[in-house]
């Protein structure tokens, strides 16, 4: 199963996130399948790569609570077929 989570990058205090879709048995920082976004929660800025998130979304990736919240501010699931809506 694929699930879209974080992945921690940056150093000691600064910590800046890739969101990636990695296999749900990886670690953390284990080999990612594609980095698809970008979340600095310091600045609060955000960059997605919104049609390799809905590839993802609509093959079946599950987001965690934490990128599902990210994508709902950036209504990314407004971009979803009316069948693949359960994450709203």
């Amino acid at each position: 199963m694929v699930k879209l989570r974080l992945k921690r990058c940056g150093r000691k205090q600064r910590a800046v996130y890739r969101i990636v879709a990695i296999d749900v048995r990886s670690r953390r920082e284990g080999k990612d399948l594609r980095k698809v976004g970008f979340y600095d929660p310091l600045k609060n800025q955000t960059y997605l790569n919104v049609p390799a998130i809905l590839y993802f979304l609509e093959k079946g990736a599950q987001p965690t609570g934490t990128v599902q919240d990210i994508l709902k501010k950036a209504e990314v699931f407004k971009e979803l077929r009316p069948n693949q809506t359960k994450f709203n």
